[in-house]
């Protein structure tokens, strides 16, 4: 892996970066302008429709074209969306409209982006590399997403929404500038990131050999389940970022810098999580470290609404410590169960699914916590992603024994 590389992480990070201030900025703006977890919850619904119609056939598009300069044209355009807002604030456009229509337009950009960025990282980053790679890129993804609340609510409450905004524009170009600078792709490819690893699953590595799960496992695993691990993950942020705006400021009557504060927290145990994830998945493999990891924090979020905000931020950093991991694992296992040339339509698919299933769980926890409060909202997230990462988990482990009992010397995964 060359150090042009290693940029697509800062540049993954930055845009993740940017695509959450806009949209947390703009729950921030709704929830003092309406007070509800409806509200927001539609503003969220905005965003995840189109990704999740538009993202399988993205996939595709992004295994049939340059996937670097699908990723540029994703941060180039997004960055004019992004400026879309505060100009349209600043001559007196109406709020509302204006913040789904700018979100919208921003989702269907992030549809393209994920299975394109996927893909990307498959095509350049060696077999050998990929445990390493995906732990770190991961951990850029969700950091920013967690961090962006931390900015864009001091941000809000000190400067107020335009220069918000205005900086969120700059981080795609940013973003755009640094995926360039990694450089297009040699004619002949990257031997190490494309022949060698063509079936890089059925590789081991040296700590299978003394018994332990490889990095990416002696077998490729079905699609399915690891789509519906991949989506629920996607369920899980989005609803849990939708809910804490409206449990602090709706309902707790705190400012937006502390729900920075907490997202902060949030990010530090992402980074925790990162830092740890390679001894973890040595242990344990990354089948069982992404279903066991699902399951916990899922259970964690009935209780992060019951006892005040720094036993929040306890079970914040505990949560994301635990789902950050189990984040990194189903992403590795996704992206080494297909071969190269197919990784940006299993993204796609997974990204649809995700989101898809984020536009049916929001409209369940906004319509309950509307009628209740957030304590119900968090138990309906937490009870959905547990049955789902349950199935998930029985299906792998049923396809893993079947697969160990036919072939006596493959190392069972869970």
């Amino acid at each position: 892996m060359t150090s042009r590389t290693r940029l697509l992480l800062p540049a993954a990070f930055i845009t993740s970066l940017g695509n959450n201030i806009q949209l947390l900025g703009a729950a921030l703006l709704l929830v003092r302008a309406q007070g509800s977890m409806l509200d927001v919850g539609w503003l969220f619904i905005a965003v995840a429709v189109p990704q999740a119609i538009l993202s399988p056939y993205f996939g595709r598009l992004a295994d049939r074209f340059d996937r670097r300069r699908l990723w540029v044209t994703c941060d180039v355009i997004s960055a004019v969306a992004a400026l879309a807002l505060p100009v349209g604030l600043a001559v007196g456009v109406a709020q509302q409209p204006l913040v789904y229509a700018t979100n919208f337009t921003l989702a269907i950009i992030a549809a393209q982006f994920t299975p394109a960025s996927a893909a990307l990282i498959r095509e350049r980053v060696p077999a050998a590399d990929l445990r390493t790679f995906n732990a770190h890129y991961e951990i850029a993804l969700q950091s920013g997403m967690l961090l962006s609340a931390s900015l864009g609510g001091v941000a809000l409450q000190y400067f107020g929404p335009q220069p918000l905004f205005i900086f969120n524009a700059l981080t795609f170009a940013l973003s755009a500038a640094l995926v360039l600078a990694v450089g297009a792709r040699h004619p002949n490819g990257s031997p190490e990131a494309t022949t060698r690893d063509s079936h890089p699953a059925a590789e081991a590595s040296p700590a299978s050999s003394a018994g332990s799960v490889s990095s990416v496992g002696p077998v490729r695993l079905p699609l399915g389940p690891l789509a519906l691990l991949f989506g629920q993950g996607l369920v899980v942020v989005t609803v849990f970022n939708a809910l804490l705006p409206v449990l602090l400021i709706g309902e707790w009557r705190r400012g937006p810098a502390v729900l920075g504060v907490v997202d902060a927290v949030g990010g530090v145990g992402f980074l925790l999580a990162a830092a740890v994830y390679r001894r973890s998945a040595a242990r344990l493999g990354d089948l069982r470290l992404a279903t066991g990891g699902f399951l916990v924090c899922s259970g964690l979020l009935v209780f992060q609404p019951l006892f005040g905000v720094p036993a929040l931020m306890a079970l914040v950093l505990l949560g994301a410590f635990l789902f950050g991991q189990a984040r990194i694992a189903t992403r590795s296992l996704l992206m080494t169960s297909v071969d190269e040339s197919r990784v940006g339509h299993a993204f796609g698919i997974a990204n649809g699914y995700g989101l898809a299933a984020t536009i049916v769980v929001m409209l369940i926890a906004s319509l309950v916590t509307g009628h209740t409060d957030t304590r119900y909202g968090f138990a309906v997230l937490a009870l959905i992603s547990i049955l789902a990462a349950a199935f998930a988990a029985l299906r792998l482990s049923t396809f893993s024994k079947r697969t160990a009992s036919k072939d006596p010397g493959v190392t069972a995964l869970i």
